[in-house]
Formats: C-alpha cells, sequence, structure tokens
C-alpha cells in the first residue's frame, strides 16, 4: 500500500511524541523502515537493551496509522510491540512467566499513564536445547512477547515510556536509580 503524500496531522503529532522522548541510558532506539502494508502511515523504532555493554534484549515499536480506522483497533491508530531477550533456563521453565511477562507490558503503560485500549498479545517463552553438528552450545531459553494497542491518550511519549519500561523489565534491569549489585557467582574466587 502506497503511502499519501500528506501526512495527517494526528500521525505527524504521535510521531514528534514517540521522537521526543528519551529512554534510559541502557536502552538505544533507532529509526527503521516501518512495514508497508498493514497501513497507510507506518513509523518504527528499533530498540537494543544492553546490560554491562552486552545486548541483553532488543524489540521493535511500530505505529500504525489508518484514517477510516479498523473495527479491532477500536480507533485510527495502533501501537504493535515485539520484545525478545535471552532468559535463565529456571526462569523460562517457570509456568507463570507469561503472566509475568504479560503484567510488564501493562504495568509500563500504567506506571506511565499511557492510556490504551484494545489491547492483545502473546508472550513466548522457548528453551532449546541442541544436538547433531550443533551439540555441544548449552541449552538457551528466551521470552518474546508480541503485543498490540491502541493510545487512549495523545501523549505518545508516555507510550514509549512505557514500552521502554516493559524493554527494561524483560531485559532484568534494576529500576532506575538502582544499582544492581554483582552476581557473587561471577566474583567468587577473585
Amino acid at each position: 500500500m502506497a503511502a499519501p503524500t500528506a501526512v495527517p496531522e494526528v500521525f505527524a503529532n504521535a510521531v514528534a511524541g514517540l521522537r521526543a522522548a528519551s529512554p534510559r541510558r541502557e536502552i538505544v532506539l533507532k529509526e527503521i523502515g516501518p512495514p508497508q502494508r498493514l497501513a497507510p502511515y507506518a513509523f518504527a523504532l528499533a530498540a537494543t537493551v544492553l546490560r554491562g555493554g552486552e545486548e541483553v534484549a532488543t524489540g521493535r515499536l511500530i505505529l500504525l496509522h489508518d484514517p477510516a480506522g479498523h473495527d479491532a483497533w477500536d480507533g485510527t491508530l495502533r501501537l504493535v510491540t515485539y520484545v525478545s531477550a535471552d532468559l535463565e533456563l529456571e526462569l523460562a521453565a517457570d509456568p507463570l512467566l507469561p503472566s509475568v511477562g504479560w503484567s510488564w507490558l501493562v504495568d509500563g503503560l500504567d506506571a506511565h499513564h499511557a492510556g490504551h485500549r484494545a489491547m492483545g498479545g502473546t508472550v513466548t517463552q522457548t528453551m532449546s536445547t541442541r544436538f547433531g553438528d550443533l551439540a555441544g552450545e548449552p541449552a538457551a531459553a528466551d521470552i518474546e512477547i508480541r503485543a498490540s494497542w491502541t493510545p487512549a491518550t495523545d501523549d505518545f511519549a508516555a507510550h514509549l515510556h512505557g514500552w521502554c519500561a516493559l524493554l527494561a523489565s524483560t531485559a532484568g534491569l534494576p529500576p532506575p536509580g538502582v544499582t544492581a549489585l554483582p552476581d557473587r557467582r561471577s566474583t567468587a574466587g577473585r
């Protein structure tokens, strides 16, 4: 679907709100090419979450706008996200992880007063064990959160901050202003 030339004011304001928000220092954002066929207007951000200089989670946030609206959206604007992070095997095996992962999104949006409606999504936890030519690598686990919601407020900086709170929780970052204690296992024997 080719994007029309004139950008609607509601979409331009939403993009400006997303661009104006500054995430915490561990989260690096960059604008990326948005999907072209989901809505007449789209804007996308990619995020990398760093802990100790190491990438621990990634995500995408896509803003869609269709002036005609969608019944499923309950509006003309929609935010869509995908977040992924590696996990410790014990966490990935926890049957409560999907509910906790979903709460990270809802709590993040609510904590930043990012009103929302028509929210839906999935939380997937996976554990992988390698065999054959790939054997030897340790077992791996990860979480993926896919969700979308319709903003119920015009404060898109609040939505970006709520999304960044989801990224931080998924990556296991401590709350802002709290310093994580070193892992005693990594400092033992020094």
